[in-house]
């Protein structure tokens, strides 16, 4: 069982960044996949970023080149860098983690973008 705690959100300018965390109740070396999602009010739930269990990492089509995720093994920890934040980038985040064939939810934290 894994919990997940995220942290980081906050409001910020057009432009701005943020740095979202996700801390993980255990080790992720062996998490095959950990990833961030979101979820604008009256939309579905996106992907964002996430290393895959191939090895890979993936991002959504309106943030590539614009947020980055990473991990810290030793720290039990995942984070996104968002940069040149935009106004649609306002929705809760969530972290997401999936191991022996479960998945795991973070409780969410809030990103709002003022224009």
């Amino acid at each position: 069982q894994v919990q997940l705690v995220e942290s980081g959100g906050g409001l910020v300018q057009a432009g701005g960044s943020l740095r979202l965390s996700c801390a993980a109740s255990r080790n992720i070396f062996s998490i095959k996949f950990l990833g961030w999602y979101r979820q604008a009010p009256g939309k579905q739930r996106e992907l964002v970023a996430a290393f895959t269990s191939d090895g890979s990492t993936n991002y959504g089509d309106s943030v590539k080149g614009r947020f980055a995720i990473s991990r810290d093994n030793a720290k039990n920890t995942v984070y996104l860098q968002m940069n040149s934040l935009k106004p649609e980038d306002t929705a809760v985040y969530y972290c997401k983690a999936i191991t022996e064939g479960r998945q795991y939810w973070g409780q969410g934290t809030q990103v709002t973008v003022s224009s």
